[in-house]
C-alpha cells in the first residue's frame, strides 16, 4: 500500500484556513481554484480540486476577478457613467428588445 501523505492547518477565529503546501501540490490547485468538499456518512472528509463547469469561461472569469480585486484596490479609480454616454448608447441601441439574463449563444447571430 502506497504511504500516504498527512497535513495539517489551524482554523482562524473566522473559521477560514490555508491550504497546505503539501495538498495544494498533490490537487493542482492555484490561486481562485475551488475546492469541493465530501463528507462520507463516517465524518471522513474527502478533498478534492472541483471541476469547471461546462459553459463556464475561465478567461471570463479570471478577467471579472481581475475587476474584482482591482475595484477593492483602488475604490477611488470608480466613476459614473457619463449621463451622455448612457443617451448615446440608448439611442443606437433603439427599439432593440434585450434580454439581460438571456444565454449568448454563436446561433443567435
Amino acid at each position: 500500500m502506497p504511504a500516504s501523505l498527512e497535513a495539517e492547518s489551524t482554523l482562524t477565529a473566522r473559521y477560514q484556513t490555508t491550504v497546505p503546501e503539501t495538498v495544494r501540490r498533490a490537487l493542482r490547485l492555484g490561486k481562485r481554484d475551488k475546492i469541493r468538499y465530501s463528507i462520507r456518512p463516517s465524518g471522513e472528509v474527502v478533498l478534492t480540486r472541483a471541476e469547471i463547469p461546462e459553459g463556464d469561461d475561465p478567461v471570463l472569469g479570471a478577467f471579472l476577478g481581475f475587476l474584482t480585486r482591482d475595484i477593492a484596490r483602488h475604490p477611488e479609480r470608480l466613476q459614473a457613467v457619463d449621463p451622455g454616454l448612457v443617451e448615446r448608447l440608448q439611442a443606437l441601441a433603439g427599439d432593440v428588445d434585450i434580454e439581460l439574463d438571456a444565454a449568448l449563444s454563436a446561433d443567435d447571430e
